[in-house]
């Protein structure tokens, strides 16, 4: 039989007719920014302090009455809800662009209802939201790269533990944290050739595979965590982190400088890695032939693509990469492993893949607004907002909600993820 020649036409997500979810959700989060943080607001002025010493050069801080602010985003963020449901009308999908947007207002909205009568260090927030992110985008593009290829990765959770507590323990062994984040990144992958292995090999659900290897990994780690680290923390849990790398004159400029210019390595390895993804996948031959797998698998074997392969090492590759965002959690934040660590960042960086079309720079936009919305939980909790540090603390968890249930589900997932190909 002849092989036919893959072109990029071929294989692509699947459209689905707009619907009016998107319009109706923006609408709703408008009307709330718009009426209850800002005609129902706290009175108050938010003083957004853009600058800090070093600065090359000097912006001066903004003030603005908190409800003032808040109408004016709130507006705009109408409008956005608007320009949806016109673009809805002429049966043409929202651009993801909008609804990232509208997310960043709501939550710049939340922000300054928060911190009526304070002081927001803008480049802290920032600064501190890339790195909260990190781990959510590193697991993020793990998760996309096996959906990509037909294979629903639900222990995303499990490779950032696994990734955190390797780093941990071998950084501090070995005293060297380039050591820890190899062995994050080995580890990690050692850990997906288990969940490929079980789903393209023996056809297991793959869902329950990714089940049950998160509850393992956190029995394994909580086991290890009280039996040896508790109690031998210098010794096997303190290996420090990375240093601080500044880029000349970059580092500093106003807000973006202290950000996104000085930073630790894994930060930078994060930069690297998104459009480097992007570019394998939809700018390559292996990355056309690794979305053939995951859109029409039986197509992409008749002309030649080993279908098995292409999923076991995709998977595995995305394995190592959500093990370097693991050990962004150790060596690149905290600086030692504790019980746990991940904290849900596993199945966040899930609901993000969705949420970001399983596009890389999508994915890494959208774990940006979840990096904002726990750094902004932290912040608040230091601010004394007067509502309760109970609410504060399910921001994240309620923006994951929101924005799948809001924003997700006008494209398809690959077409052959999670079903298991049998060749014949």
């Amino acid at each position: 039989m002849t092989k036919t020649e893959v072109t990029p036409g071929m294989f692509s997500l699947s459209e689905v007719r707009p619907s009016w979810k998107t319009p109706s959700v923006l609408a709703l989060f408008s009307g709330i920014v718009l009426v209850l943080f800002g005609f129902l607001g706290k009175p108050g002025d938010v003083t957004y302090n853009l600058s800090n010493k070093g600065d090359i050069f000097s912006v001066p801080d903004v003030v603005v009455a908190s409800t003032f602010a808040n109408v004016v985003l709130g507006t705009l963020m109408l409008l956005g809800a608007v320009y949806s449901a016109w673009l809805t009308i002429r049966e043409k999908h929202t651009p993801m662009w909008v609804s990232l947007v509208a997310g960043l207002l709501g939550a710049t909205g939340l922000l300054g209802w928060l911190a009526a009568g304070n002081v927001v260090p803008v480049s802290f927030i920032l600064g501190s939201a890339v790195v909260l992110a990190v781990p959510i985008i590193l697991g993020a593009l793990g998760g996309l790269m096996s959906e990509r290829v037909g294979v629903v990765n639900i222990a995303i959770e499990g490779q950032l533990l696994t990734g955190a507590f390797m780093a941990a323990v071998v950084g501090t062994i070995t005293q060297n944290l380039w050591f820890g984040l190899i062995a994050a990144m080995i580890s990690s992958a050692i850990l997906s050739m288990a969940l490929a292995s079980l789903a393209v090999k023996y056809l297991v659900d793959q869902i329950i595979i990714g089940v049950l290897i998160n509850v393992l990994v956190i029995g394994i780690t909580n086991f290890l965590y009280s039996q040896w680290l508790a109690s031998s923390g210098e010794e096997a849990n303190f290996p420090g982190t990375f240093d601080i790398i500044a880029i000349p004159y970059l580092s500093g400029l106003p807000i973006i400088g202290p950000a996104l210019f000085e930073a630790r390595i894994t930060v930078y390895l994060t930069f690297i890695l998104v459009p480097l993804v992007w570019f394998i996948l939809f700018r390559t031959k292996l990355g056309l032939r690794a979305r053939a797998v995951g859109e029409h698998p039986t197509a992409a074997d008749t002309v030649g693509i080993n279908v098995g392969r292409t999923r076991f090492w995709w998977v595995t590759l995305g394995g190592a990469i959500a093990g370097l965002g693991g050990a962004a959690l150790t060596i690149g934040n905290v600086g030692a492993f504790g019980r746990e660590m991940a904290g849900g960042l596993g199945f966040i960086a899930l609901a993000v893949v969705i949420l970001g079309r399983w596009q890389p720079f999508y994915v890494s936009a959208a774990a940006l607004l979840f990096g904002f919305a726990i750094i902004l939980r932290v912040w608040a909790n230091g601010v004394s907002p007067g509502i309760p540090t109970d609410f504060i603390t399910m921001v994240p968890y309620l923006v994951t909600l929101i924005a799948v249930a809001g924003f997700a589900g006008k494209v398809k997932a690959p077409a052959a993820s999670g079903q298991p190909y049998i060749k014949g």
